[in-house]
């Protein structure tokens, strides 16, 4: 994991940024190669960390293959100020919360290549697809000052996967594991002989009984392609397909079994079946030596089909464990978006003043198809659709910023963002009666970075931020519900640096919320609600210390001493799934042919629901949302050995002391995976 350090300082940026970001991008560059064009979240260019003013944390490739993730979770969960909530073992949904901010709920953007994979950002239902761990190269963390550039759901930041663009020739890697999990990916590339023209593919396949026998079928193709138009125009596209069949449900363990130490699925006949499609058309124009100009064009569809069967809650309460009808219900969705968004970045004298400023404009249609079938154990994946209805949303949104070099050393980047939209719902079942409903929002910003010395560097701003309430919530009852969409001012400070060994980064933060929307408790609806004003502060510290030898140590820390309800009837209410505390600690070894690594995780305390009930309930009824969830500790180990430079081993075992622990509550209790093993290799030829 590789943190942000601080600016001028061309020791700084050689020894912590450009490592990370020269070997895919302007290294290619300079042996006549060109990198995939995408629109850029942090860049490439030397000082492209340094102009950031807010917190940023960068992942590469490197590191992800020592840590070994099985999802993108397992990932995200090592970085300074997020939480994750998993519902299941690969991630299938994104629940993570950045900074107090709750990981039952969406209020982080999540973009691939700089595009949002999310199905749906203004009509809901945003979590039903998350880019697998596999396709990805790096992992790019933005905090801060995110919600100028990239729009809606940045509250808590931007996470941005950038995937692989396959090295020339065959790379094949596997791995086995636990409860019978294999996987195996091949990845192809190759360029022609000027270089001017590449393509690659990424193909995944991986299969697992899972952890309480959550089985799941994954397939994931990802096949990118470009060519250099001119000497200073690249077109790139990238299509990817991906299907998932997953034995997971909503439900988890009822009290006692839990309590029991009981590993069994709770509901073993309810599927989540996910597919995939996308495509993007990238364009990249290097204008004249200060002016470029990056263009994609993207769309994608995702079907998700979600069986479960319905319970018998007597039944339940008197077994201790879910007990199951002969009837079932498919929530059907599928999703379509078209997007497409420019962005012009100049480098321009004012005033006598280096200045960069970048100028962005984006237009967006989302719509939803989502079905209601009725069918029985007889027939379960046929039966009657009693409710049908069409949610869709059209945005159109602009942006401003310009970073003006007051002195060598202070830098000030304010900046606007517009963002306009229309969301419409249709119920096809009712007659075909309608409601529609508008917002516009106002996000401004301002920034600034400061070279404290040579090698440290000061950072801040304050911004504006939304997300906007989601169709069946804003359009409740095909009535305009006149319901804001959340908005936050956000404030956040912080130093990073590189003295000797040792890298740092310390960053504080204030969130402060006009009308959060929080998941009602203990609805079987899901109903949500604007809960009020919210207040989210605290600090994270990220450290870094080279030991000597191949040994050095990474740390980060996260304290969150307030997340709470201001106003309404959880007023004084801590947020649910907001731990006061979250903890990382890695011992590293990297060697002329082994790496290494052993990492602690710490996750404490926290409410499952906005009533801070503290008592998980011990019964069926009404879905089991509330109570407190204790505070843990995971130990990783993992490691890997050079047998030469086409071959590499690895293994590892995931919560090495098999710590029994609940990482979230809905219906149920979920448990977290126990000990588990793995090993596998990549191979190049």
């Amino acid at each position: 994991m590789n943190t942000a350090p601080s600016r001028p300082p061309k020791r700084v940026l050689t020894l912590a940024v450009a490592a990370i970001l020269l070997p895919s991008g302007l290294a290619a560059q300079e042996g006549g190669e060109f990198p995939m064009p995408v629109i850029e979240v942090i860049g490439k260019s030397d000082d492209a960390v340094s102009r950031q003013t807010g917190s940023v944390v960068l992942i590469d490739r490197e590191a992800l293959e020592l840590i070994q993730p099985l999802s993108t979770d397992d990932a995200l969960r090592r970085v300074a100020g997020i939480n994750t909530t998993t519902e299941d073992e690969t991630a299938i949904v994104a629940n993570l919360g950045i900074r107090g901010l709750s990981a039952s709920e969406s209020k982080s953007l999540i973009l691939e290549d700089g595009v949002p994979v999310a199905p749906g950002l203004f009509i809901g239902n945003e979590r039903y697809f998350n880019p697998r761990i596999q396709r990805v190269e790096r992992i790019e963390v933005l905090k801060g000052s995110a919600s100028l550039r990239y729009g809606p759901s940045t509250i808590g930041g931007v996470v941005n996967y950038q995937t692989k663009t396959p090295d020339d020739g065959v790379l094949l890697s596997g791995r086995l594991g636990s409860f019978d999990t294999r996987e195996a990916s091949l990845e192809a590339g190759g360029r022609s002989a000027s270089g001017d023209a590449f393509a690659g593919l990424v193909a995944t396949r991986a299969e697992s009984d899972g952890f309480m026998d959550k089985d799941y079928e994954m397939t994931d193709i990802l096949v990118k392609a470009g060519i250099a138009l001119s000497e200073n125009q690249e077109v790139g596209v990238k299509f990817s397909w991906y299907e998932n069949d997953a034995n997971i449900s909503y439900r988890g363990l009822l009290l006692g079994d839990y309590e029991a130490g009981a590993t069994y699925n709770p509901a073993p006949d309810d599927y989540f079946l996910t597919d995939r499609v996308a495509f993007d058309l990238n364009h990249a124009w290097r204008i004249n030596a200060n002016a470029r100009l990056q263009t994609v064009a993207y769309w994608s569809e995702v079907s998700r089909d979600y069986w479960r069967y319905n319970v018998d809650t007597a039944a339940s309460n008197e077994a201790g464990r879910w007990v199951y009808t002969d009837t079932l219900t498919g929530n059907n969705r599928s999703f379509e978006r078209v997007g497409l968004e420019t962005r012009l970045q100049l480098d321009h004298q004012l005033f006598g003043l280096e200045n960069a400023a970048e100028i962005g404009f984006r237009v967006m249609s989302e719509e939803s198809d989502d079905t209601r079938i009725r069918a029985t154990r007889d027939a379960d994946r046929t039966g009657t659709n009693d409710r049908h209805r069409v949610d869709s949303a059209d945005s159109i949104a602009a942006h401003v910023q310009n970073r003006m070099e007051l002195t060598d050393r202070l830098a000030l980047t304010p900046g606007l963002r517009i963002e306009s939209y229309e969301q419409k719902r249709r119920v096809l079942t009712d007659n075909n009666a309608s409601a529609k409903t508008s917002n516009t929002e106002l996000l401004p910003g301002l920034g600034a970075t400061f070279d404290l010395t040579p090698t440290a560097q000061l950072y801040g701003g304050v911004y504006r931020a939304f997300s906007p309430a989601a169709n069946g919530v804003a359009l409740d009852g095909l009535t305009d519900q006149n319901l804001d969409g959340e908005r936050s001012n956000n404030y956040e400070a912080g130093i990073r640096g590189l003295q000797g060994k040792l890298s740092y980064e310390v960053a504080a933060f204030y969130m402060d919320f006009d009308n959060q929307v929080v998941t009602g408790n203990s609805d079987p609806n899901l109903s949500q609600s604007n809960a009020g004003e919210t207040v989210h502060k605290g600090m994270e510290l990220i450290l870094g210390y080279e030991l000597g030898a191949g040994f050095s140590v990474d740390a980060n820390a996260t304290w969150v001493p307030e997340s709470d309800f201001q106003t309404g009837e959880f007023a004084g209410n801590r947020l649910p799934y907001a731990p006061e505390h979250l903890a990382n600690l890695a011992l590293n070894y990297r060697g002329s042919q082994w790496n290494a690594a052993l990492t602690a995780h710490y996750r404490g305390s926290q409410f499952g629901d906005a009533s801070n009930q503290v008592d998980i309930p011990d019964d069926a009824a009404g879905g089991i949302w509330g109570g407190k969830m204790p505070s843990y500790t995971l130990l990783d180990v993992m490691a890997e050995y050079d047998f030469s430079a086409s071959l590499t081993v690895f293994g590892a075992v995931k919560n090495l002391t098999d710590e029994r622990y609940i990482t979230g509550l809905r219906q149920g209790i979920y448990v977290g995976p126990e000990r588990s093993f793995e090993i596998g290799a990549r191979f190049r030829l």
